[in-house]
């Protein structure tokens, strides 16, 4: 489970969505506050779909600084889920949307913050001596 890219909740979510009540749905207000300038704030469905994938996203920020093996797993599922965005953005009728465009870039994100604090990372847990070799504190 601690390798399921958390990107690819949105993207499922988006789709069942989508396919059963139809891309319109997303610009339906789920949520109105009325604010003390008179004025009243509205959330759409497309709204709270941006506001999860900007949650998981700080997620898995937060997931890409651990160096493991399951940590490379999960850059790989990233990197194909990012391109599962895109495929699905290009060729499925009616996801051409800002909000799943947005995601997308998302998804985009999480991979590229992703590989670059995991080598930040694992560049600083990397020592080497004047000759080239890692000096561990035994000389042979």
């Amino acid at each position: 489970m601690q390798n399921l890219p958390l990107m690819a909740v949105p993207f499922v979510i988006y789709l069942i969505i989508h396919f059963i009540f139809g891309p319109a749905v997303f610009a339906n207000v789920i949520l109105t506050i009325p604010m003390l300038s008179g004025g009243a704030f509205a959330m759409t469905l497309g709204d709270l779909m941006l506001v999860l994938g900007l949650a998981l996203l700080f997620v898995e920020v937060i997931k890409s600084t651990r160096f493991s093996n399951s940590a490379v797993i999960n850059h790989m599922l990233s990197t194909l889920t990012t391109v599962a965005y895109l495929v699905v953005f290009l060729l499925v009728g009616g996801t051409a949307t800002s909000v799943f465009f947005i995601l997308m870039l998302m998804s985009l994100v999480d991979v590229l913050a992703g590989f670059s604090v995991s080598i930040r990372s694992a560049s600083r847990d990397v020592s080497f001596n004047g000759g080239g070799m890692m000096d561990n504190g035994h000389n042979p």
